[in-house]
């Protein structure tokens, strides 16, 4: 005869458990439902520019890889700290991202007070890729190598110029290493960003830049600028007749723009895994690839524990550049 006493008991602990199973597991539904809204991919600078051009190609490719929606969202201001504290600052979900790179998280955090700690409070999701810099000069300067350069530069220490878009920017930082590693003195001249200083160097009022291959690519192929080194370990493809900088003479100068996704900190890691694989299979998709090499990047992984290895080590290279060559803000 069935026990109708010891029946209830039992269909209540079956049912509390129930419940408790499902307070357990709710969370992994939840994580597996990553994305439930759109994923907004902070820009920490004008719309138009190359930060920009890899928010709108990689956000798109990451969320069609999610199987979600992306939007672009564009804030400028004080050096990149402003969009990346925006980010800092978003709930961890993983629905906020950061576009983000040596500004910042190696570069501004030294010079300026920043609202965030750049190893802290993000979660790396993966390296987008790299970026050498390229010595440019205009078409009709006498420079035809870099020893013109730090010839010229030698023999009149105040007489030789090199532009950047601003204190601190990575055509200041690479221009500082330069000139540091050839011992020679040069005058830097800083824009407030924007294209002035490219205007400058093609009107042969400033004479040199150290420009990141995102920005000067397009003018070395419309034939408006000229190139005498690239910063890379050998030449580029599309520059076949421009010297790395080490068979320049300068085996020591190692210097590239870097760019990377970042999310807030604490954001759950299955959630982290979700992005990084996105990137990676945005990464490798051939028309980004493509795109980016068409800008000089070199692509990368999108590898979460590549970046989360490297920032710690260039937050402390670019912070001794600074403080020794006395970098301060505009």
């Amino acid at each position: 005869m069935i026990n109708q006493n010891a029946s209830r008991r039992q269909l209540l602990s079956l049912t509390a458990g129930a419940w408790a199973l499902s307070a357990l597991t709710g969370p992994v539904w939840a994580q597996a439902a990553f994305p439930n809204k759109t994923l907004t991919f902070v820009v920490p600078y004008p719309a138009g520019g190359a930060n920009d051009m890899l928010g709108r190609l990689i956000g798109q490719k990451m969320a069609d890889a999610l199987g979600g929606t992306a939007i672009i969202d564009n804030r400028p201001g004080a050096a990149a700290l402003l969009g990346a504290a925006v980010v800092a600052r978003a709930p961890a979900d993983g629905h906020t991202l950061l576009v983000g790179g040596l500004a910042t998280h190696a570069a501004s955090p030294h010079m300026l007070k920043a609202d965030y700690d750049p190893l802290k409070d993000f979660e790396s999701v993966g390296l987008i890729g790299s970026a050498p810099i390229i010595a440019i000069t205009y078409l009709d300067s006498p420079f035809k190598t870099l020893k013109d350069v730090v010839d010229a530069a030698q023999k009149d220490p105040d007489g030789v110029m090199y532009g950047s878009s601003g204190n601190g920017s990575p055509l200041h930082l690479a221009g500082e290493m330069f000139v540091d590693q050839a011992k020679v003195k040069m005058t830097h001249v800083p824009y407030k960003g924007g294209n002035a200083h490219i205007l400058d160097l093609i009107g042969g009022r400033v004479p040199v830049i150290f420009d990141t291959a995102t920005n000067c690519m397009p003018l070395l192929k419309a034939g408006k600028v000229r190139a005498l080194a690239v910063g890379a370990s050998a030449r580029l493809a599309d520059l076949p007749q421009v010297p790395t900088f080490a068979e320049a003479g300068f085996g020591q100068f190692d210097f590239s723009a870097w760019y990377a996704i970042f999310a807030p900190a604490k954001t759950p890691k299955p959630v982290v895994a979700k992005l990084s694989a996105a990137l990676s299979a945005a990464l490798k998709t051939p028309d980004v690839a493509s795109r980016l090499n068409s800008v000089g990047i070199t692509v990368a992984t999108g590898d979460a524990a590549q970046l989360a290895k490297f920032l710690p080590s260039e937050y402390e290279r670019i912070g001794r550049l600074i403080r020794t060559a006395n970098i301060k803000p505009d």
